[in-house]
C-alpha cells in the first residue's frame, strides 16, 4: 500500500515523470527520474537538487544530466545509477530545502523521495546506496542535508554551492519572507562540524568566475582548518548551465569511487 494519497507517473523521452501528493508539503510535487536500462536490484540512486527559479525538469532539460550519466555508464566509467530529480516544492523563488513553518521541504527530499522511488521502481530498494548533489541553492541543500543526515547518504557533493543560508538573499526577490517562513537558517559547515565523525565522502566545486567562488573557497579553508577530509576543485566558468552540465560528471564519478570502498 502506498504511503502517498496519489502518485501519477508517465514516461517520456527516456525519463519517468511523476506527480506525488507529498505528506511533508501537503500538496502535489513533481519529480523526473532516469532509470538506465542496465540498472539492477539495489542500484545506487543519486538525488539531484535544482537551484532557484527552477523545477524538476531543470537538470534533465537544461543540464542533460541523464545523458551525462548514460554516457558514463556506456563508457564503463560509472556503474548504472538512477537519477532522481525532484522539485524543491516551488515555494517563492526557492525553498532552500529547509523546514518551513507550514511545509517541510527537507523531509520531502530526505524521506519521501526515496520512498516514492522504492514504491515505483523495483530496482530501487532499501539497500540502494543513496547520494545527493545539486547546484547553487541545490548545492546548499545537498551539502547541508548530506552532512545533517550521514546515516542516510553514502556521499554528497555540491556545484557552485550557496554555503550559508543568508546567501539566498542574492537570488530571491523576497528574502525577508523566506527568513520569516524558514525554521532553520544555518550554514553547511555547522552540520559538517556537528557530524564530523560520521560524515560520508563529499566534494564540492565552483567556477573560477562564479559569484559564489569566495564563499566556496572560504568553506574549503575552514574545512582544512578543522581537519575535515573533503575534495574541493575549481574549474573555469561562472554561475551558469554550461558549467553545471560540463562538470556534473565529476560528482557522479566521485560517487562511483565511493562505492568501491
Amino acid at each position: 500500500m502506498s504511503q502517498f494519497f496519489t502518485i501519477e507517473i508517465a514516461e517520456s523521452g527516456g525519463l519517468h515523470l511523476l506527480t506525488v501528493k507529498s505528506n511533508a508539503l501537503g500538496q502535489r510535487v513533481d519529480m523526473s527520474v532516469f532509470v538506465p536500462e542496465t540498472a539492477v536490484a539495489s542500484s545506487p540512486v543519486v538525488i539531484l537538487l535544482h537551484g532557484v527559479y527552477g523545477s524538476h525538469w531543470a537538470w534533465s532539460v537544461k543540464g542533460k544530466a541523464h545523458l551525462t550519466a548514460q554516457r558514463l555508464i556506456q563508457d564503463g566509467q560509472i556503474q548504472p545509477m538512477i537519477l532522481a530529480m525532484p522539485s524543491d516544492g516551488l515555494y517563492g523563488d526557492g525553498s532552500g530545502y529547509v523546514p518551513h513553518h507550514d511545509s517541510n521541504f527537507e523531509q520531502w527530499i530526505v524521506e519521501e523521495v526515496p520512498q516514492v522511488l522504492q514504491e515505483q521502481f523495483p530496482v530501487v530498494t532499501t539497500e540502494s546506496p543513496l547520494f545527493i548533489t545539486g547546484l547553487s541553492m541545490g548545492g546548499y541543500g545537498a551539502l547541508r542535508l548530506g552532512a545533517k543526515y550521514p546515516q542516510v547518504f553514502q556521499g554528497f557533493s555540491g556545484l557552485s554551492s550557496i554555503t550559508q543560508f543568508e546567501q539566498m538573499a542574492q537570488f530571491v526577490s523576497n528574502f525577508a519572507q523566506l527568513q520569516k517562513d524558514a525554521l532553520e537558517q544555518d550554514g553547511v559547515l555547522e552540520w559538517m562540524l556537528k557530524n564530523r565523525a560520521q560524515l560520508p565522502p563529499f566534494r564540492f566545486d565552483c567556477g573560477s568566475e562564479d559569484i559564489l567562488i569566495d564563499a566556496n573557497r572560504q568553506l574549503h579553508r575552514e574545512l582544512i582548518e578543522q581537519g575535515i577530509a573533503h575534495v574541493y576543485e575549481e574549474f573555469p566558468g561562472g554561475h551558469e548551465w554550461p558549467y553545471w552540465e560540463r562538470n556534473l560528471e565529476y560528482s557522479l564519478k566521485f560517487f562511483n569511487e565511493s562505492l568501491k570502498v
